[in-house]
């Protein structure tokens, strides 16, 4: 439901009942069940819908920092809201293919291939909220902050603007040059969304001057309310909006447990519930004021892996959790009481109906108990025997799995579930539940913690994922939270994010895959079947596919 980096649901049936199948084959049949659509928003044309109306939408926590550059502002709830109300130069389509926004941009193009420049024409009528025209220094600053150069600037991701080399304005401040000092093919992710070079120029201004708020914007909407006693927001129209007027009235976000989401909506308190959970599903799809609409979304669930300390410090290790964890068993228990096809993933950076998917899992993805066995005999962890945690130098083999407080049940059969996986090779795990507010703040992004399952979502653009993978850099984890990687994988990374020629990007893109599997970054599960269930009468909106940020000046009320 949101953007980027967010909280996974996972399988339904009890741990108890999934692990009595484990013992066998991993394998698993999805016969009789239903391909998803690729999206369903209930697409219509602006004339069919009413002028007014409130749309009301959940997210998941209170958003403390609204810069989507930074670690904590990557979390998809902050990254939705903040393109809600700054420019999304472009925007995919339901097939991932991206199309610029004629409010912001006239015209972009690649202007010369040696080096490479791209040339923005923005247009002349968009302005930002103090009232300056958009221009070349916004693009100057936000390169400025993001390309790694000064470390002051707390970015999540410097990919591709790190192959920036110089940002210039051209014929006016209107028109906008980027040279690249190699090439970069996913050029189109950059700068969206767009920042304004008054609020973003420093590092205090980038890492501090977003918190609580969003200080200047330039879309169709604008936050008018925050109440963190109420945990809402609500976004109405902006009066200084130059394009199309926005059909609805406002727009309200809620903060509220995962697991109150399904009854606010069947209270009808909001007007989009997830439905991928199938206690969920068999409640929403009942209600006779409710639409399902299904999507298929670049959406994984899988397992992070911290190799900065303690046992997991041993790439053997970390590979024997891949090796004992039964990934079509946690794919056939979430799809349990569900009519729709769950797909187990092999690739880190495309999914199965994805133009480049392979799978490359290969031994440190098959469920193979012994091999696990054998792998930890080898880190020198002793067999205590069944039931019991290996030990070595006097020391139990134990981890923990970080948890949600506000989880629901799904999610945490899912983490008894490896738990239960992890016992059976000798690996005892403690499920650790922290507040939901402080979920990524204060663990994920921190990497504090030893095992976390979450989602990366919408990431089309593949270089999107390189910080998801690169090697730390001292106290920056960008985001890769578990710091897994290799120099081998990183070169990988810059070459392929560098890589004009799709085919040839992407065989580069599966090279460095295979060595993520090898070092245990994560386990990727399965992929997550987007299925909402929606208000009737809702237009525009609802299981997108592609789709990278939803135009809310499209959505409305059907007359």
């Amino acid at each position: 439901m949101r953007r980027s980096t967010t909280l996974a649901l996972a399988a339904t049936a009890t741990a108890s009942l999934v692990l009595s199948g484990c013992g066998g084959s991993s394998g698993g049949s999805s016969d009789g069940k239903q391909q998803v659509a690729v999206a369903d928003v209930n697409a219509r044309p602006l004339s069919d819908l009413k002028q007014g109306g409130t749309l009301r939408l959940p997210i998941e926590q209170w958003i403390d920092q609204y810069n989507s550059n930074t670690a904590d502002g990557a979390q998809g709830d902050a990254s939705e809201i903040t393109a809600d109300v700054e420019p999304v130069l472009f925007r995919t389509d339901e097939h991932g293919v991206p199309r610029l926004d004629p409010d912001y941009l006239v015209s972009a193009q690649v202007t010369s291939t040696s080096p490479q420049v791209v040339t923005y024409q923005l247009n002349p009528k968009a302005r930002w909220s103090d009232g300056t025209q958009l221009s070349w220094r916004d693009f100057q600053a936000q390169w400025k902050a993001l390309n790694g150069g000064n470390t002051a600037y707390q970015a999540a991701d410097t990919s591709g603007y790190d192959q920036i080399s110089g940002v210039a304005q051209g014929a006016d401040p209107q028109q906008v040059k980027v040279t690249f000092s190699s090439p970069y093919a996913d050029w189109q992710r950059l700068f969206t969304p767009l920042f304004p070079a008054a609020a973003y120029s420093t590092p205090q201004e980038f890492n501090n001057g977003w918190t609580q708020r969003i200080p200047i914007t330039a879309g169709a909407f604008r936050i008018t309310t925050y109440d963190k006693t109420d945990q809402t927001l609500t976004l109405t129209p902006d009066p200084k909006w130059w394009g199309t007027r926005p059909k609805l009235s406002s727009l309200v976000y809620r903060a509220m447990a995962q697991t109150a989401i399904t009854d606010a909506f069947l209270n009808g308190e909001i007007d989009e519930a997830q439905a991928e959970d199938p206690d969920d599903y068999r409640r929403l799809v009942k209600d006779k004021d409710a639409q399902i609409r299904t999507g298929s979304r670049w959406d994984e669930v899988h397992v992070t892996i911290n190799g900065a300390h303690g046992p997991l410090k041993d790439v053997r290790v970390r590979q024997a959790i891949g090796e004992a964890i039964n990934r079509q068993a946690t794919a056939d228990a979430f799809g349990s009481g569900l009519p729709y096809k769950i797909n187990v993933l092999g690739n880190h950076f495309f999914m199965p109906d994805q133009q480049g998917y392979q799978d490359n899992a290969g031994v440190y993805g098959k469920f193979d108990p012994a091999a696990a066995g054998k792998l930890l005999d080898e880190a020198g962890w002793k067999d205590n025997g069944a039931g019991k945690p290996r030990t070595k130098d006097g020391q139990k083999l134990e981890v923990g799995y970080l948890l949600s407080a506000g989880s629901p049940q799904t999610t945490v059969d899912t983490a008894q579930l490896i738990q239960q996986m992890l016992g059976q090779i000798g690996i005892k795990v403690d499920i650790q539940k922290v507040p939901d507010n402080d979920f990524f703040d204060k663990y994920v992004n921190l990497g504090n913690f030893d095992l976390v399952s979450f989602r990366n979502t919408d990431s089309m653009y593949p270089s999107t994922l390189v910080s998801v993978y690169q090697e730390p850099q001292g106290k920056n984890l960008f985001q890769n939270f578990g710091s897994v990687s290799t120099p081998q994988i990183d070169a990988l990374l810059k070459q392929a994010a560098g890589t004009t020629d799709k085919t040839r990007a992407q065989a580069l893109y599966n090279q460095a895959d295979k060595l993520i599997w090898q070092a245990g970054n994560s386990v990727e599960l399965f992929q997550r079947p987007q299925v909402d269930a929606v208000r009737t009468g809702l237009a525009n909106f609802g299981a997108s596919g592609l789709v990278n940020f939803t135009d809310y000046s499209k959505v409305g009320w059907v007359k």
